[in-house]
C-alpha cells in the first residue's frame, strides 16, 4: 500500500514540476516518506519516473472507461469526453508520458514504459469503437488532442470528435 501511495505522490510531483527540476530530495519531501523508505521502493530517479508513469497509466485507463457506454461509436466519443476532463484536471501541461520521453529520449526503460502505455491506449480505442481497423486513426486523434491541449484546449477535443463522427 505504501508503495502505491509513494507512486501516487511521485505522479503528482512529476506532473506539476516536470522531470528535470525536482531533485530526489524534493521528491522525497513531496512523497511524505523518509529518503530511506523512498529508496527502498524506488532506488533511483529512473525507477521513480517509471513508478509514476505506471501509476498514471492505471489511473488513466480507468478514467477513460469511467461510466463508459457499451462499446461502439458512443464509447469512442465518450473516451474523448473523458480525455477532455483528464486534460483539464490532471494534464494541463500535456501528456506526462510524452513529457517523460522528451526529457529522457535516450532512456530505453522510460521509452518502453511510454510505448507500453501508448500501445494499451491504442488497443483500448480499437476495442471501444468495435473497429480495430480504426484504432490507429483514433490513436492519432487522441495523441493530437493531448499534445495540442496546451494550445487549443477544448477546441482540440471538439475537432477530434467531429472527425470521429465523420469516420464512423
Amino acid at each position: 500500500m505504501l508503495k502505491q501511495e509513494i507512486a501516487a505522490a511521485l505522479e503528482v510531483a512529476f506532473s506539476q514540476l516536470g522531470f528535470s527540476e525536482p531533485s530526489v530530495a524534493k521528491l522525497q519531501k513531496l512523497s511524505g516518506v523518509s529518503l530511506r523508505t523512498l529508496y527502498k521502493y524506488y532506488p533511483s530517479k529512473q525507477s521513480m519516473i517509471i513508478a509514476a508513469l505506471e501509476y498514471r497509466h492505471i489511473r488513466y485507463i480507468s478514467f477513460l472507461l469511467d461510466n463508459a457506454p457499451a462499446p461502439g461509436p458512443d464509447a469512442a466519443l465518450h473516451i474523448f469526453d473523458q480525455l477532455k476532463l483528464w486534460m483539464q484536471k490532471f494534464a494541463p501541461k500535456g501528456c506526462l508520458s510524452i513529457n517523460a520521453l522528451a526529457a529522457f529520449p535516450e532512456d530505453d526503460v522510460i521509452n518502453n514504459a511510454v510505448q507500453n502505455h501508448k500501445n494499451a491506449v491504442k488497443h483500448l480505442l480499437g476495442e471501444q469503437c468495435l473497429n480495430h481497423s480504426l484504432a490507429n486513426t483514433l490513436f492519432l486523434l487522441h495523441e493530437g488532442v493531448s499534445n495540442a491541449w496546451p494550445v487549443m484546449g477544448d477546441e482540440a477535443v471538439l475537432s477530434a470528435k467531429q472527425s470521429i463522427l465523420e469516420l464512423m
